[in-house]
């Protein structure tokens, strides 16, 4: 009996433990930002056995299509974006969906914006992951999701001549702490940063 109580104890101390210090990776929700730095919308990332969906909701961008990905640091600082530094390639692929030596685990399929500028669509990053691994979206610090001006043409070097960064969310643990309201719900007051 007592060996059963120690094992019982044993066990509820380590499930709190893990419960306590594990870290909720999935589904991430991370908010989107445009070069005003004025929240546009949200991605939220859910890891499943073929890989990461992305649920892209956004407004406000020009009509037509416009390339996204996910870039390699979680920086977004507006107006250009550039701190989120190159597509997310931790295997050191070319870039382009159309490449047959790609592409970048990061490369999305280009998005199309209706015509009232708004963006709502899953997508699909088979090689991606959100937990600890080298394909993790969250590995070091995390990483970014940025929206071009212009549609990804597939397979121009280094990023697909997608033209301007016009949009960028962070992708780490605490990005889903974000608390400005989201203008894709106009049922939610907006809040004032």
């Amino acid at each position: 009996m007592k060996i059963y109580v120690s094992l019982m104890s044993v066990l509820l101390i380590t499930l709190s433990l893990i419960g306590c210090s594990g870290e909720k990776r999935s589904p991430l929700e991370t908010s989107i930002y445009n070069a005003d730095n004025d929240k546009i919308g949200t991605a939220t990332f859910t890891e499943q056995p073929e890989g990461v969906q992305i649920k892209l909701k956004v407004e406000g961008l020009e009509q037509g299509m416009h390339g996204v990905a996910i870039h390699e640091f979680p920086k977004c600082e507006a107006p250009e974006f550039k701190s989120a530094g190159n597509h997310f390639n931790p295997l050191s692929k070319e870039h382009g969906l159309m490449n047959p030596q790609g592409a970048h685990a990061g490369d999305l399929p280009n998005v199309e914006a209706d015509p009232s500028g708004m963006i709502d669509v899953k997508l699909m990053l088979p090689e991606a992951k959100l937990k600890e691994d080298q394909m993790s979206l969250l590995r070091k610090e995390g990483t970014s999701i940025v929206i071009q001006s212009g549609p990804d043409d597939g397979m121009s070097q280094p990023a697909g001549n997608s033209g301007e960064r016009v949009a960028c969310g962070k992708i780490t643990l605490d990005a889903d702490q974000d608390e400005t309201s989201d203008p894709t719900e106009p049922d939610k007051k907006q809040k004032k940063n």
